[in-house]
């Protein structure tokens, strides 16, 4: 049920770019720099997101080393994605990803550059070679990126949550957006760009922050958009105790022991020291979880103990790891005792999480969704990556799109007059304890969507959606209250919504791959079928219902 109410708070802009982190900050600025007036909002600080994640060591990015590079690194993005990724997306990364480098550079944002880049630690994962690598340094990323938004003359507005557009003629005109504190407000925009993040709001265990909900693509979904290759998601272990949510460093593997929290064993005693040696040593080139590799037996053991005893498994170190640490091993165990306050002494309780999207919402080389003035960037966004992608991409594809959305974003704008029949009134409505039931839906995801996959559980799991669904009661929001509860049961309603939503596009996706293929692994498809050799878009068609089908003849037609 819904009642329509005004809104007094309205603020105007041209572009109005949802999410704060790596992404969102570079479509904003260029974005400005193409002259609009642009407002970055954040559903929690800006600079967030999983570009400033603090359960992680640092973020990094590649690039090709030379011109005699560039093709080998199509070529592995291409193979290591499975023949799920863009063409089109590729060539135009490596195209802009050395150019967008430079604009970080400009924008005095400190990069490290690895001082042993030819040991074997700083290939990437799921790579072959050593490529161009940059570390993004957290605090002087911030302080020089918070200057230039300020130079640049950026609205920021954190902590509001947008939680609905509006549109007229075809085109998304307004967004409405919820903060705790100031309440409702309206930001009227000639053009959108949502660069929201990945889907870590849909699962119970996630290395992500709480801001990263999948409601752009919710969002996007709505406004008419599609999604593509959103079953292809990145598991990774990180602790559970001590400094939770914080990620596992994958070349610590072969210097680990894994042990049974209550026996004291190891988890593997059914493995020869010979064959664990080789299977914690292929592991140990990889963050996230693949089933290409033989080195899945080693989380799937990871996550079956943890499915059935939270305490997952306990983590040692071996001797070995202390007696001559490599750089990228030494960084990350200086992190750990400088942030985390962890030694190489001290064990902790491992788990598998949920870590980072492969797919999103769709979109063509220019950003653009194939919704009028709708873009999107990012992690939020499917087509770059496939079933596996390589380490250090993601903030890539997030620094290179960014910026083409926002400029896009802003040539668009510019053409664009205010809406004049803006409606005043807004229909909102609240769900009692929709907390609670978020909770009900990343733990059914937990189930059904994380490394193993069954035809059963994902059934399963549809049908309790559709319960939950069922017994939602809508009641009106008729006035503004001024108080905090009142306003996070509106946010906590339509993040609830936009789970629900999400997870059946996800769930409809692995459940129409019936096959293993990178990140995605079916327990009763073991096997890769050529015949699934295609990317799934998923959306809503003219009657509402959820389509989900294979890209066969779209993905050579280019655009949208």
């Amino acid at each position: 049920m819904t009642r329509k109410m005004k809104v007094d708070k309205v603020y105007r802009t041209d572009v109005l770019v949802v999410g704060a982190g790596i992404a969102g900050i570079m479509a904003a600025l260029s974005a400005a720099e193409k002259g609009a007036e642009v407002c970055l909002v954040s559903s929690r600080n800006i600079f967030s997101g999983s570009s400033f994640y603090p359960g992680t060591w640092g973020f990094g990015l590649i690039g090709p080393e030379n011109a005699e590079d560039i093709d080998d690194l199509k070529e592995t993005i291409k193979d290591v994605g499975m023949n799920m990724s863009d063409d089109e997306l590729v060539d135009v990364f490596i195209e802009h990803i050395d150019e967008s480098i430079g604009v970080l550079k400009d924008y005095g944002v400190p990069l490290r550059e690895a001082e042993n880049k030819d040991e074997k630690a700083f290939i990437p994962c799921f790579d072959h070679k050593s490529r161009s690598w940059n570390g993004i340094v957290q605090k002087g990323a911030k302080d020089a990126l918070s200057l230039r938004l300020e130079q640049a003359r950026v609205r920021l507005m954190p902590d509001v949550e947008i939680i609905d557009t509006m549109s007229a003629g075809g085109k998304v005109v307004s967004a409405i957006g919820v903060h705790l504190e100031y309440g409702i407000s309206r930001i009227e925009c000639k053009s959108m760009v949502i660069a929201t993040g990945g889907l870590g709001g849909l699962f119970k265990y996630r290395l992500n922050t709480s801001d990263i909900k999948a409601m752009g693509h919710y969002l996007a979904l709505k406004a008419g958009a599609e999604l593509v290759n959103i079953e292809f998601m990145q598991m990774m272990p990180g602790f559970l105790t001590k400094a939770p949510k914080t990620i596992f460093n994958e070349k610590i593997f072969i210097h680990s022991e894994f042990l049974d929290p209550s026996a004291g064993a190891s988890i593997f005693e059914g493995y020869s020291p010979d064959e664990l040696d080789r299977l914690l040593e292929m592991r140990s080139t990889h963050g996230p979880f693949t089933s290409r590799l033989e080195s899945k037996w080693i989380d799937f053991e990871i996550f079956r103990r943890f499915s059935k005893d939270e305490r997952g498994v306990t983590l040692r170190y071996k001797k070995t790891i202390k007696d001559n640490p490599q750089e990228f091993v030494r960084i990350y165990f200086n992190w750990l005792r400088e942030n985390k306050h962890l030694t190489m002494d001290e064990e902790v309780q491992l788990g598998i999480f949920y870590h980072a999207s492969n797919g999103g919402i769709r979109i063509n080389p220019q950003c653009e969704t194939g919704i009028p003035g709708l873009y999107a960037c990012g992690e939020a966004t499917g087509g770059m990556h496939g079933a596996d992608r390589i380490g250090g991409l993601s903030t890539a594809n997030g620094l290179v799109f960014g910026r083409i959305a926002g400029r896009n974003a802003a040539r668009y704008a510019e053409h664009q007059q205010e809406c004049a029949d803006m409606p005043e009134d807004v229909e909102l409505f609240r769900i009692s304890e929709a907390r609670k039931l978020t909770e009900r839906v990343q733990e059914l995801n937990f189930r059904a969507a994380m490394l193993e996959r069954t035809e059963s559980k994902v059934r399963d799991s549809l049908v309790e959606l559709d319960e939950i669904e069922k017994g939602i009661v809508k009641k009106p929001v008729v006035m503004l209250r001024d108080s905090v509860e009142y306003f996070r049961e509106i946010r906590d309603t339509y993040e609830l919504i936009a789970c629900i939503e999400v997870s059946k596009h996800v769930l409809n996706a692995i459940l129409l791959r019936k096959e293993s293929r990178g990140s995605h692994y079916r327990t009763d498809y073991p096997f890769t079928d050529s015949e699934c050799g295609y990317p799934i878009t998923t959306f809503r068609n003219s009657e509402g219902h959820i389509c989900c089908k294979y890209q066969k003849e779209e993905r050579t037609r280019g655009g949208l």
